[in-house]
């Protein structure tokens, strides 16, 4: 049944064409979809119902259907489109010529950042520890990102920069109840008369992108030396999100290494920081999101965790960054699935409704497939960071995020562009959310870490901590016997593995591998047997990568697209 805004705007177009007495009108809207909005993205979303629930936070049904509600509706949605349309601004100076780096945002985005603060989606794993905790707050960023994906950053690189934080305990003590406050305060002052405090990331230079230790920045005491200290920071930094964070944590070289600071935009004396944007960048994609490059002129930062092991010590950070590209990623696939079947159901062409014909619902069944996969693995790696004083949880941990983060992040794009297919023209007009999806598709697989960079951080976890591909295997073969085309993929795989010296090499295709075998172990053990067995037998059973659109026979399509059909 249509929902409310379909039937007043089909009652509109009613109306108006009763109102045609001299047949002016040249035609009539035949044959057009009406706009996907006021859906409930909790309730209509089987596949994220059913991992919350498994993954332990049942507990939060009830929350999590109030703001599937409050996100879905037409306005909420609105917001989106708007924080995009409107890009950010940048003042280097006040009328008076004093530097003020200010970047101003439309109306749109800082509601979409209060909502996300007052939802505790910064922070609610740190400040309301429980279990299903990490889960929840996953399953909110969810959604979250299915209307607009920019202000997640900020958001996210607050969540991750507790535990960095909590490696220096007296920085930790003073800006850790800030940091977890549910108040969006978002005025350009000293973080000492706010209520609320975002933080940011600086890592990459211009010489040196992922290789963190070309960075030339450096740090000179100021008095006493080490943790916990203060320091003069000179230098450059490429790209710098979130301009607006209150504070960031990146990476200087001090006397005796490559160390980690905690730089705010303000000092403590209430004078600006010499944290200077020289120019925000262009980008393709997560327009809403200010990124900048910054220059350090001496400006005043205090080190957190031991001198010299500032990239172990930022690690715990960007852990955490991964796993929300992972969360962001397959948003970006479930609201482009939900976008394509409702344009299908309501589409006619050669005679029918897209939705009923054999090809499109090859197509469609395909997209919903790929992102249940997607959710269900990054849920799971949910449930581990609820659990990661367990040993096993904590080497899923490892490794499985990496995995995660390279492999759904590859697969959106694609995803996005068939999808973008599926709607055709209009698709990829400006004024259909296509195209922000499309072009977010692409973020999230080179932010913190393209693909090489991931296989790279698989390789050194297998070569480091040789327990986690145990701990993987473990966890893969207790779906044995649940589909014949996994229990081949798993035993090839466990073949190929025995002999990492050319790892390199192979990277790629035993990284997809390992993906692939996680996923289909989640699909076999909980979701329809339709739903894994289109998984097993399309991705598993030697078939190799391909196109969407090429599921074998037999496999029930109208039962797959019913199951993800956004209602």
């Amino acid at each position: 049944m249509p929902n409310v805004a379909r039937q007043a705007a089909a009652a509109n177009e009613t109306k108006l064409a009763g109102q045609d007495r001299y047949g002016a009108a040249t035609h009539e809207v035949l044959n057009q979809p009406f706009e996907l909005v006021d859906f409930n993205l909790f309730a209509s979303d089987v596949a994220l119902k059913e991992a919350v629930a498994r993954e332990g936070a049942g507990w939060a049904e009830a929350e999590l259907t109030q703001f599937g509600a409050r996100f879905g509706s037409a306005e909420y949605l609105e917001l989106g489109a708007l924080a995009n349309k409107h890009q950010p601004e940048f003042d280097t100076h006040d009328r008076y010529g004093r530097r003020i780096d200010l970047v101003r945002f439309h109306p749109s985005y800082h509601t979409l950042m209060r909502t996300a603060i007052e939802a505790g989606l910064h922070a609610s794993p740190w400040s309301d520890p429980r279990p299903g905790a990490h889960v929840a707050r996953a399953a909110r960023s969810y959604m979250h990102s299915q209307v607009e994906a920019g202000h997640g950053c900020p958001i996210t690189m607050t969540f991750a920069a507790t535990p960095c934080l909590l490696l220096q305990p007296d920085l930790a003590e003073k800006w850790l109840p800030k940091i977890m406050s549910r108040v969006y305060d978002p005025r350009n002052v000293p973080v000492e008369q706010k209520q609320g405090a975002t933080i940011g990331m600086a890592m990459t230079e211009k010489q040196g992108g992922s290789d963190v230790r070309a960075n030339t920045t450096r740090a000179i005491p100021i008095g006493v030396e080490g943790p916990g200290q203060a320091y003069e920071l000179v230098g450059h930094k490429f790209f710098v999100s979130a301009p607006m964070c209150d504070a960031f944590l990146l990476l200087a070289w001090a006397p005796n290494g490559l160390s980690c600071f905690l730089v705010p935009r303000w000092r403590p004396d209430g004078t600006k920081n010499p944290l200077q944007i020289l120019r925000l960048k262009k980008k393709m994609g997560n327009v809403s999101n200010a990124s900048c490059e910054t220059e350090l002129r001496g400006a005043l930062g205090w080190m957190v965790g031991k001198e010299g092991r500032g990239v172990a010590t930022i690690l715990q950070m960007v852990a955490m960054t991964r796993f929300d590209c992972m969360v962001g990623s397959s948003a970006g696939m479930r609201m482009a699935t939900s976008q394509a079947i409702d344009h299908c159901r309501q589409r006619k062409a050669f005679g029918k409704l897209l939705i009923d014909q054999p090809v499109m619902q090859n197509v469609l069944a395909e997209l919903a497939v790929e992102a249940e996969a997607a959710a269900a693995l990054t849920m799971r790696i949910a449930r581990a960071l609820d659990n990661r004083s367990d040993a096993h949880e904590a080497r899923l941990i490892r490794l499985g995020t990496a995995l995660g983060k390279y492999w759904i992040c590859k697969r959106t794009p694609a995803h996005a562009h068939e999808a973008m297919e599926c709607i055709g023209g209009s698709g990829v007009m400006e004024d259909s959310p296509m195209p922000r999806l499309y072009r977010e598709a692409a973020v999230n697989a080179i932010w913190e870490g393209s693909g090489n960079i991931q296989c790279l951080d698989v390789l050194r976890a297998l070569c480091r901590t040789p327990e986690t591909l145990d701990a993987y295997f473990a966890e893969v073969d207790t779906a044995r016997g649940g589909h014949a085309a996994l229990d081949r993929h798993i035993d090839s795989l466990k073949e190929d593995m025995r002999e990492t010296s050319d790892f390199e090499y192979r990277a790629r295709d035993l990284v997809d591998r390992l993906a692939l075998n996680f996923q289909g172990n989640l699909l076999v053990k909980h979701a329809p047997a339709g739903v894994a067995d289109a998984f097993c037998r399309s991705r598993l059973d030697g078939r190799g990568h391909h196109l969407y659109g090429a599921l074998p026979r037999g496999i029930d399509f109208q039962a797959i697209i019913e199951r993800a059909a956004p209602r």
